[in-house]
């Protein structure tokens, strides 16, 4: 692979995932499998290792899922809710085992806990209180939801007297039982209202509502397996699991204390089995190292701790009839295929669609017929995807499903990119599911966040013909009058959304830009772009040549860019939009520094140190213009050791004679 086409791929990867983490984290509306997101993080992680340059600092593989919803109180959370790493054989497990005994020896125990389907949630007593509960949200911050989780009975509001420190967290998982799940879901059809795709979409939903006398009439549950002090109390991981039992709160009987790995692959098996007997849902085990210094040793990468990993069970799998074949149309023109099947229940839910991602999954990897006998695959309890199809039933006279020419929405002939796997529609201002896509994806949150308006208005807006274009919402307070006589909104529901599009001039131009929807300029990029050009009429005047130019702008980033502002409508778009008064001129920030002591110096804190926490020396050393790395190289200038470091990390560090400084040698390169 050339480096312009892992550049292309590295940034078409991490906006693909950084979607699918908003879509599980934020959403509580999944649309991959837990086994294909990790497959694409390990691509996206193999290609970053190979080509280093072009990584994005905040790429999916350095962060922890998910944004923040507005509708909480954001908290930042006293030590990082840090995510695990997945594996789905046993032969990764062994791996994983491998290299735990690489770096601290054969002396060791693991604690093996089932790994719930639930809602992640940090609470924090003080004087034996709950003081407040805090969703995972991006793992360095999160939502405030200390209202709602009171509601929760199986947690503590106060404890009784005990040997807990005055200030700890202790964290676990939000979940719903599956007869609470049934009972509730089933109300919800009764009343008209869309039910939930699982147990921990519905646990997800209610945690996030603001009306907490609702999340106390939904019956949720809480298991607890994470102590975090200041100071450590304990010795071992077990050992603090059975103190928190003691101390009042709940924690599951199920876990195990295993000597080795192939205690822990048997009680993987047993699981496996067992766990459809439990009252709630369960997708995996969780295999800790029990022994906290052994885990300090071990460390982290900056996505998940080096000293866990959770073993994710196979999906479910059913057999079941292609019934027919439809298309969708999104915003920037792809269509989709849409497999409708014979409803078939699948892991406690009925399955009537599945994704079928492009023409090649169709004609190629699946060679679909009419009306074949298809096996479906729910990994993770989210959407469903055909894995294969039953050859034995297939009919003798059935015709090979082909895709379609046209564009079910406009007719308008479709056209597909050399190296690409999805067709489009370019009809982009004449095709509706486009036209309205596009308003839509600029409403959004992530782009203008217009308060007032939402999916469905902007659908209505559109069929009654009040807007065709983005800029069109900018004169809808000219027809306020007119949206009045509709009798769809009522005049406190349009004052509201005049407001909202009112004040969304003042975002700044990169959410402008990226509201745009141009096709490959997603958020990072449109931030890219914007500190590069500065102006709306600078990125125009761009050739692709000068786009390359510009911070991890890759070839197709540019022909795109330069493809959609040759359009002479989008032209005519912008000069409306600068008409309206919408920002397209860059904000100027002043970033300041300490200091420029560390410029140009690369440092990785490894260890335990007496007087500072890790976090605390990444931040003076950053603050200094310093630079933090992940991992050992050549490129690495200083090793920051404190006690207990790994001896792995330490040998590495040697044989590239790479300098190691104490803490107190990288304040006197500061002061």
């Amino acid at each position: 692979m050339s480096p312009n086409e892992a550049k292309d791929k590295i940034q078409a990867l991490t906006a693909e995932l950084r979607q699918h983490t908003y879509n599980y984290y934020v959403l509580a509306m999944p649309t991959i499998s837990d086994y294909d997101f990790d497959k694409k993080l390990e691509q996206l992680s193999a290609l970053e290792k190979q080509f280093p340059e072009f990584a994005d600092p905040e790429s999916p593989t350095q962060v922890v899922g998910g944004d923040i919803t507005k509708e909480f109180v954001t908290v930042k959370h006293r030590w990082p809710m840090l995510s695990l790493g997945n594996t789905y054989n046993e032969q990764e497990l062994i791996d994983f085992d491998q290299r735990v005994r690489k770096a601290i020896g054969d002396n060791f125990e693991y604690v093996c806990e089932l790994k719930f389907d639930g809602l992640s949630m940090s609470l924090t007593y003080e004087n034996g209180k709950l003081a407040r509960a805090v969703t995972r949200g991006d793992g360095t911050q999160g939502d405030d939801v200390t209202v709602n989780v009171r509601t929760i009975h199986s947690i503590p509001k106060k404890l009784a007297a005990g040997n807990y420190p005055d200030l700890f967290e202790i964290r676990g998982e939000v979940f719903m039982h599956l007869k609470a799940f049934e009972r509730l879901n089933k109300e919800r059809i009764d009343n008209g209202e869309v039910p939930y795709a699982n147990p921990r979409n519905f646990a997800s939903g209610t945690i996030k509502l603001q009306d907490s006398a609702e999340v106390a009439r939904r019956p949720l549950d809480c298991f607890l397996y994470g102590l975090y002090t200041e100071k450590t109390l304990f010795k071992t991981h077990w050992e603090s699991l059975e103190a928190v039992k003691n101390w009042g709160f709940h924690v599951n009987d199920h876990s195990r204390l295993c000597s080795n790995i192939n205690s822990v692959l048997e009680f993987i098996d047993y699981w496996d089995k067992e766990r459809f007997d439990l009252s709630y849902d369960i997708d995996g085990i969780v295999i800790k190292v029990n022994n906290y210094s052994q885990q300090q040793e071990l460390g982290f990468t900056a996505k998940s701790p080096r000293w866990a990993i959770s073993y994710k069970f196979k999906a479910e799998r059913v057999e079941t009839e292609l019934l027919q074949v439809t298309y969708q149309v999104g915003r920037t023109g792809a269509v989709t295929p849409v497999a409708n099947l014979k409803p078939v229940l699948l892991a406690g839910t009925t399955v009537k669609r599945a994704t079928l991602h492009n023409a090649d999954e169709i004609t190629e990897r699946l060679k679909l017929h009419e009306h074949d006998t298809v096996f479906v695959e729910k990994g993770g309890e989210i959407i469903p995807k055909i894995i294969s199809v039953n050859l034995d039933k297939r009919k003798p006279d059935a015709k090979p499903i082909e895709y379609i020419t046209h564009c079910p929405a406009c007719g308008t002939p479709l056209l597909r990119t050399e190296g690409e796997a999805a067709w489009y529609c370019p009809n982009d201002e004449g095709c509706p599911p486009q036209i309205v896509g596009k308003m839509q994806h600029f409403i959004g949150r992530k782009a203008m966040n217009i308060d007032g308006l939402g999916d469905e208005t902007i659908e209505t807006l559109y069929r009654q013909e009040f807007i065709k274009h983005i800029s069109d919402l900018y004169i809808l307070h000219e027809r306020a009058d007119e949206l009045k006589k509709l009798g769809r909104f009522g005049e406190k529901s349009i004052n509201n959304m005049l407001d909202g599009i009112e004040k969304s001039k003042q975002m700044p131009f990169e959410k402008v830009l990226f509201g745009l929807g141009i096709r490959y300029v997603g958020e990072t990029v449109a931030k890219k772009l914007v500190a590069h050009f500065k102006t709306i009429d600078n990125l125009m005047a761009a050739t692709v040549e000068e786009l390359i130019a510009a911070e991890e702008i890759g070839g197709r980033i540019a022909q795109s860019i330069t493809e959609y502002f040759d359009d002479e409508n989008h032209k005519q778009e912008i000069e409306k939009l600068k008409a309206r008064g919408l920002q397209f001129v860059a904000e100027e920030k002043e970033v300041t520094f300490a200091s420029d002591k560390l410029s140009g110096q690369s440092f990785i804190i490894s260890g335990v140190f007496e007087k500072y926490s890790r976090d605390e020396l990444k931040d003076l050393i950053e603050q200094n213009g310093g630079k933090i790395l992940s991992s050992i190289s050549a490129k690495l200038n200083y090793l920051v050791a404190g006690d207990n470091m790994g001896p792995a990390k330490l040998e590495k560090a040697n044989k590239l004679n790479i300098p190691i400084i104490s803490d107190e040698e990288l304040l006197a390169m500061i002061s």
